[in-house]
Order: structure tokens, then sequence, then C-alpha cells
């Protein structure tokens, strides 16, 4: 299913753009004649709304579930490494690497969640001084979902 930006719709130019558009199509509808189905009617209307919104907004992405997930594989395959060296030699240098590496990928990876929840607060703080009512809920719900239970 197609999901629009509709967040561009509060950008004048955009919202202007997507309004002359439809427009135009409801004009050209205005031509059409009365005797033609009403099912066929329906769709062409509904399918030239869809283009014109896909024309003026453009689809908006997925939402990513941990924002802050991003360029760490690095830790992660340093982690792997280190774990498949201890189960083929599992010696105590093996195991106290492979403890070491643990906690270095914890602590970045904790790392990047505070910084990312922090600048989360920091955007809540800002959509509340500015009255951006809506913005400033949608972020708390996002925050519920990523905060840890």
């Amino acid at each position: 299913m197609e999901r629009f930006n509709l967040g561009k719709l509060n950008e004048l130019e955009v919202r202007k753009q997507y309004q002359i558009k439809i427009s135009d199509w409801f004009a050209a509808l205005e031509n059409l004649s009365y005797g033609e189905d009403i099912d066929r009617a329906w769709e062409n209307i509904k399918e030239n709304i869809r283009t014109s919104a896909k024309e003026s907004l453009g689809l908006s992405e997925l939402k990513q579930h941990k924002p802050w997930f991003h360029d760490e594989c690095f830790f992660l395959a340093q982690r792997k490494q280190a774990k498949m060296q201890w189960l083929q030699d599992p010696n105590k240098s093996n195991v106290g690497n492979l403890n070491n590496v643990r906690c270095e990928a914890s602590r970045h990876f904790r790392n990047k969640t505070k910084e990312y929840l922090k600048a989360k607060i920091d955007e809540l703080e800002t959509n509340n001084k500015i009255k951006n009512i809506r913005d400033l809920y949608r972020g708390i719900n996002d925050f519920k979902e990523v905060l840890p239970a």
C-alpha cells in the first residue's frame, strides 16, 4: 500500500502545487459525459488523486525501528569474530578477548542509544516551545516505543 508524505502539505509551495493538480484533474472530469459507468468514473477520480499526490508529495519512507543503529555493523562483526575464535579455541586469552569485545560493543550501543534519546528529547522540547502539538504528540508516541520497558 502506498503511503504519501503528508508532512509536505505543511510547505506552502507543495500545498499549492498539489491543489493546482487536483483542481486541473477535476476540471477535466467535468467534461465527462454523464452516461459513463459510475464505478469507472470513481476509479478514474481515485487514480487521478493518487497520481497527483505521488507527484506532489512523494511517498513516505518506512519508519526505522532503531534509528541510532546504522553504521554499527563493525562492532557486531568484531563481536561475532571474537566469539568464533573462542568457540574454535576456548582458552583464557580468547575468553578475555571475547569479554573485552562484548563490553566495548555494549558500551558503544548504549552510548549511541543515549545520544539518540537525548536528541529526541531536545526535538520534543522544541516542538513544545513552538506549540507544534501534532509533532509533539507524534514524537511522544514514537518515544514510548523506543524506551526499554
